[in-house]
């Protein structure tokens, strides 16, 4: 591709930033919270908004139903060339505590910084309207300088993906054959720091357990029953005690069984991060790993399983006391999981445990939440390639291979159902407060998100099959797939 078609691409995007802006906060304003019922209207009007707008810029698009939040689905085909997936979310966190926003989590400012940068501060800036929008304007650059796209490009929008995306699956079985491609799109993931790009090859898995102890049939008067009847907060608080060894591992049985090993071309660029411990905590105003002590914090996060307590409930948590032995204790417990490990198996292990260690006269209840497993990117790939050198061209420098320890479940998924390996490529910026009051998104990442997509997408019409692999069968293999 010439290299001033391209030029054009990135010269219109800059100069319709403004206009890039306006969208986003037009969206931004939905408050498209998918784990609260009562915005359900607000979730189909998220999807119904990005609709049009792909309509807008030249997809078939349309909102498709599921049994719960719709799902955007578009598509822009190209005769030639890779057909690419693009998945994104428009649902968001809760934005509880209200109290501690600097301004309203659903009205999106521009808030000027003493450094000079400006952040887009709002509810979903950056997870993950701000970057999903990155790539829709790419696209939207592309079709207004050239009239088309350099690849086949689909779209796949979800509106559950902060719930677990319960609605994924039944949704793929009717319509995946819709979303076969060569390759698999996200921007939901980070820099690697404000000025070196990063394409996440490794994410863990996420289980989350709820358990319940309960001891008498009814609250008990502390004074009348103090020392003879089994208080359930003292069992569950032993029980959860004993989730953890003395040097910070996890305790449970079997636990780091099946365990892979780490691919080695990742073990070799992970070594060339220099991750700083001490920064990394000191954000946080913590100053030492509470973690297995055998490994690094980097390894901790990355690349080991880890357990933890998300919430814990029983007994009077109002205003005062009331002097009860409570009959029942409640927590909820979540793995972070890695490569070998299976949720299904870890939460056997993990009831087992629990069961073997509770007392006579107490009934322990599980509840079993998410689960599913973790997932890791081939890290030789000539998509990937191609991204890296388009990276390296808006950036002036080496994007890095880092890994996440957080979850995106649909990574897995269109792996699993699709045969689709994934580039998760994002924007975000380490401090962006994801999940937390005051969420921003950094004007100058959002520009250069859109100029990144716009490189990627010119470098990757460049990945024909000749390049690509030898074997067909290891690709997605899909019907907008250049076979010649």
């Amino acid at each position: 591709m010439p290299k001033q078609t391209i030029e054009r691409a990135l010269q219109h995007a800059d100069t319709n930033l403004n206009a890039s802006l306006d969208r986003l906060f037009q969206l931004l304003r939905i408050p498209s919270i998918s784990c609260e019922p009562h915005y359900a209207r607000q979730c189909r009007e998220a999807a119904s908004w990005l609709a049009h707008e792909l309509s807008d810029i030249g997809f078939d698009a349309s909102v498709r139903a599921t049994i719960g939040n719709p799902v955007v689905v578009g598509h822009s085909k190209q005769a030639t060339g890779p057909h690419v997936l693009f998945y994104g979310h428009y649902d968001v966190q809760p934005v509880e505590p209200l109290q501690e926003w600097e301004s309203q989590p659903f009205e999106p400012t521009l808030r000027v910084q003493p450094n000079g940068e400006t952040h887009i501060v709002a509810r979903g800036a950056s997870d993950d309207k701000g970057q999903l929008l990155t790539f829709i304007e790419a696209c939207r650059a592309w079709n207004a300088t050239t009239g088309s796209l350099p690849v086949g490009v689909s779209m796949l929008f979800e509106g559950e993906e902060e719930s677990g995306s319960p609605s994924m699956e039944a949704f793929l079985d009717e319509f995946e054959h819709e979303l076969l491609a060569d390759v698999m799109l996200l921007c939901d993931t980070s820099l690697w720091n404000d000025a070196v790009p990063a394409i996440t090859v490794m994410f863990r898995g996420l289980l989350e357990e709820e358990v319940r102890v309960t001891c008498a049939d009814r609250d008990l008067h502390s004074g009348a029953y103090g020392n003879a009847a089994r208080n359930p907060i003292q069992v569950l608080a032993e029980l959860i005690a004993s989730l953890r060894g003395r040097n910070g591992e996890v305790a449970i049985e079997g636990f780091y069984d099946n365990i892979s090993e780490l691919d080695s071309t990742v073990r070799d660029e992970l070594l060339k991060l220099n991750f700083d411990t001490e920064q990394f905590l000191g954000a946080v105003g913590l100053s030492q790993s509470a973690g297995d002590i055998s490994y690094s914090v980097m390894e901790q996060l990355w690349t080991r399983p880890s357990c933890e307590i998300n919430g814990i409930a029983g007994g009077h948590c109002g205003v005062g006391l009331k002097t009860i032995i409570p009959s029942s204790a409640v927590a909820k417990v979540s793995f972070r999981l890695v490569d070998g490990q299976d949720p299904e198996r870890i939460r056997s292990t993990f009831r087992n445990h629990i069961r073997a260690r509770t007392p006579r006269d107490c009934k322990v209840q599980f509840a079993g939440l998410t689960g599913h497993p973790a997932s890791f990117i081939q890290p030789r790939s000539p998509y990937l390639d191609c991204a890296r050198a388009a990276l390296k061209q808006e950036w002036g420098c080496d994007s890095v291979l880092i890994g996440s320890g957080g979850s995106i479940p649909i990574v897995n998924t269109v792996k699993r159902r699709l045969g689709l390996q994934s580039l998760p490529i994002g924007f975000a910026r380490a401090d962006n407060r994801h999940h937390s009051p005051n969420e921003k998104y950094d004007l100058y990442t959002f520009q250069k998100g859109i100029r990144s997509w716009i490189r990627i997408l010119a470098e990757l019409s460049r990945c024909t099959n000749d390049r690509i692999v030898s074997q067909p069968e290891q690709l997605g293999g899909g019907q907008y797939m250049n076979r010649q």
